[in-house]
């Protein structure tokens, strides 16, 4: 009974686990319940072990009470063989009937005292089977007594009569019999291991056996419980061990799952990228030509449309980095108040158009130059802005960033966006992080988007070691605000390049395009014949190769995704095979991290991705490809002869986007209205007119940033504007006064070359 409910137990908890195994395929995220039930399943086999150990130290002490009790045997046997030998001995002298009788009294009662001694139940038996003696635990095991069991037969008090019939007569037959398994007729059905030995008279004739039955209950359950424990050890190894064998397998499902969904999202990323390249491209492209309102107003909206669809794959590949882990921080210098400006220069047209008020507050206590991912950021507080216009139809926006805490360090800062917008449920408040979240079932609907921007911040925020929080009301507004560490360094941060514009100097550059999408191939002929720059196009790798093997370049735009061969293939090619150096630019719709560490590892030089901002493409394009040596203007002469240049035309060029006819309309209006203030400048000092000075150095000031004079200058212009509006004689203003007319007259020198320099290109 106990072993067909030990099976049972055990049975059912095969199903169990079965049951358990099941719920772990469904549940590949269960895991971790799977590895505590492997822990379970050990520590249940330690315990079983353990129970192996006492289980063999039992079996160990009921062998060495075997070995006793045979060795109390063989004692009596001995004892028997000396009492026949003196029985021998005194045969000579009685060989009577007194004789015998004495010896086997003497016999009987030692046999007596020897079958008394054991607590084993003792009997012996005649050669016929019948009890001719036996000890106290005899009558105790059988409940009979004494007088009722002496003359029965022996078999008669066991549960198979017919094997304790074989066990007595293998006795009789060879002389002993050892350990043979018995089971007694009692209450309990006592199990027993029949042993024993024949005894003979003293003329060698076998008249008898000692029997001993020794009572190996205990030992048997415990050889059982051993067993049972060996056999569910052995099993729960195996459930174990298949359980681990699932969660492995499940592991790799899981990933096998997570590359699966970043091979899609790659792959989808790639391409809608493709058609909306050629859709945002081209439409720029007609925007620039002469259009109705109407046209003008439809291909806005087609633009408009085109970037939020840009911005919702943007977000979606976000997330999946954030997913796989492989969303990675910078940590480079920047300056946070300049960075928070420009930022909030993206909002200034939008929130003019809904009639909103923003309010930027700057702590001044924050150090200037910030170490920290200044593009990340960004991210954040453009996602947070973004939302407070997107909800707010009346009030205002206020932005803040104050200085939490400080050590020699770290700077804590704490960022705030509050806004007077429609505000957040409290029940939704904790559900507003999560993917694909909204604060009500009708956001989507009303204000548009995915649900995904405050779900990717709070993906940007937690990793570099900050937290994100929201107070919101209904009908009064809400603020979200995080808190960011960052380090403090006294390493200048790089300038920042304004984008290159259309430079008219450079025209001479030429560009293999390799892209095998037909608009796209159209796109880029149209954007470098509006640089001015000669392209060739081709539509996979393999033919951009047999290019280059009988043509040069100055730089190869390169798409990564192509037939035959693609870009990441013919980039290799050309660095190893055909050792070449020319600057190679990605063109790719997918900007995940391991395509761009891909482009990286192949040899590429830069990435720009898809759709293709003609701005950028044409800074990349001029930052890798230098000018030729015949483009050199005559102000490059004038550095030869060591003179300091004072003017840069980058701001000029940006601002009227290369208009060779509006640059020297410019150039043309500064250099007439400037030489009439320098002389003005210097008879108002020598007069002492001061409000004369003061307007004369008012009207310079705004011509220095428009033809790039440097910011130190036009500081110096402005002490001496303060120091006019004083009306003092104040000892520093001749010498700034002497420094500014020289740097002007320069400045209208160096002019005058760049003014005769395109106009001799215009023609």
């Amino acid at each position: 009974m106990a072993k067909q409910k030990k099976s049972a137990e055990l049975v059912n908890a095969n199903k169990e686990i079965a049951f358990q195994d099941q719920e772990k395929e469904k549940r590949a995220a269960e895991l971790v319940i799977a590895n505590k039930e492997l822990a379970f399943q050990n520590n249940e086999k330690e315990k079983r072990a353990a129970e192996l150990i006492i289980a063999n130290k039992e079996l160990a002490f009921q062998n060495n009470e075997k070995e006793k009790r045979a060795a109390e045997l063989v004692i009596a046997n001995k004892e028997l063989v000396f009492q026949n030998n003196e029985k021998e001995k005194r045969e000579t002298l009685n060989k009577e009937l007194e004789a015998v009788s004495y010896s086997a009294r003497l016999a009987s009662q030692y046999s007596l005292s020897l079958i008394e001694a054991s607590r084993d139940p003792l009997f012996t038996i005649s050669p016929k089977g019948k009890i001719t003696d036996l000890n106290q635990a005899s009558v105790r095991v059988t409940g009979l007594s004494r007088e009722k069991l002496i003359g029965t037969d022996f078999f008669d008090y066991f549960t198979d009569p017919d094997k304790a019939r074989k066990g007595y007569q293998e006795v009789f037959a060879k002389g002993f019999v050892a350990d043979y398994p018995l089971t007694v007729r009692d209450h309990n059905q006592t199990d027993v291991l029949f042993n024993g030995s024949v005894y003979k008279d003293d003329r060698g004739n076998v008249i008898g056996a000692v029997v001993v039955a020794r009572d190996i209950t205990e030992q048997k359950r415990i050889e059982k419980e051993l067993i049972e424990a060996k056999v569910f050890a052995e099993l729960a190894t195996e459930i174990a061990e298949e359980a681990k064998r699932k969660a492995e397998s499940a592991t790799v499902i899981a990933e096998d799952a997570v590359k699966a969904k970043q091979q899609f999202l790659s792959n989808m990323s790639h391409e809608i990228r493709t058609p909306m390249n050629a859709i945002i491209g081209f439409t720029k492209v007609v925007l620039k030509t002469d259009l109705t309102a109407k046209q003008k107003e439809y291909l806005t909206a087609i633009k408009m449309s085109g970037d939020a669809l840009i911005v919702l794959i943007n977000d979606i590949l976000d997330l999946a980095k954030v997913d796989a882990g492989k969303m990675t921080f910078v940590h480079t210098p920047f300056k946070l108040a300049l960075s928070i400006s420009a930022m909030l220069h993206l909002f200034e047209t939008k929130i003019q158009e809904k009639n909103l008020e923003l309010i930027k507050e700057y702590d001044n206590k924050i150090p200037e130059v910030l170490v920290g991912d200044p593009v990340r950021l960004h991210q954040i507080i453009l996602n947070l802005v973004s939302n407070a216009v997107k909800f707010t139809t009346q009030g205002k926006i206020t932005v803040s960033v104050r200085l939490l805490d400080e050590n020699e360090e770290i700077a804590t800062l704490e960022f705030a966006v509050k806004d007077t917008g429609i505000g957040i449920p409290e029940n939704k408040i904790e559900k507003i992080f999560e993917n694909f979240q909204q604060a009500t079932s009708g956001t989507s609907r009303l204000y548009g988007g995915t649900g995904l921007g405050l779900a990717i911040v709070k993906q940007l925020v937690e990793p570099q070691g900050g937290s994100i929080k929201v107070k919101s009301k209904i009908d009064e507004g809400s603020t979200f605000s995080f808190i960011l560490p960052f380090q403090k360094t006294k390493i200048e941060p790089e300038l920042e390049i304004e984008p290159i514009e259309l430079d008219t100097e450079i025209k001479h550059i030429k560009i293999l395009v390799v892209e095998d999408i037909a608009l796209n191939q159209l796109l880029m002929k149209t954007l470098l014949d509006d640089f001015g720059f000669e392209r060739e196009i081709v539509a996979n790798g393999r033919l951009a190769i047999e290019k280059l093997q009988t043509n040069s370049y100055d730089i190869i735009l390169m798409d990564l995704q192509m037939p035959e061969m693609n870009g990441f293939e013919a980039t290799e090619y050309i660095r190893n095979k055909m050792n070449s150096k020319v600057p190679i630019i990605a063109l790719t719709a997918d900007v995940t991290t391991v395509d761009l560490a891909k482009c990286k590892a192949v040899g590429m030089n830069d990435y720009i991705a898809k759709p293709v901002d003609e701005k950028l493409l044409y800074n990349k394009i001029i930052g890798l490809v230098k000018k030729p040596a015949n483009m050199k203007t005559n102000v490059d002469k004038e550095h030869t002869d060591n003179k300091p240049k004072y003017t840069d035309l980058h701001y000029l060029m940006h601002r009227t986007k290369s208009d060779p006819k509006l640059m020297m309309e410019m150039i043309s209006l500064y250099l007439e209205q400037t030489p009439p203030l320098i002389s003005a400048m210097k008879e108002s000092l020598k007069t002492k007119d001061w409000k004369s000075l003061y307007a004369a150095v008012h009207k310079m000031i705004p011509s220095f940033s428009i033809v790039g004079i440097s910011t130190d200058f036009e500081n110096m212009a402005k002490k001496v504007q303060e120091y006019a509006s004083i009306q003092k004689q104040i000892d520093e203003i001749p010498a700034m006064v002497l420094q500014l007319e020289t740097v002007c007259t320069q400045a209208c020198k160096e002019l005058e070359q760049e003014f005769n320099t395109i106009k001799n290109t215009k023609i």
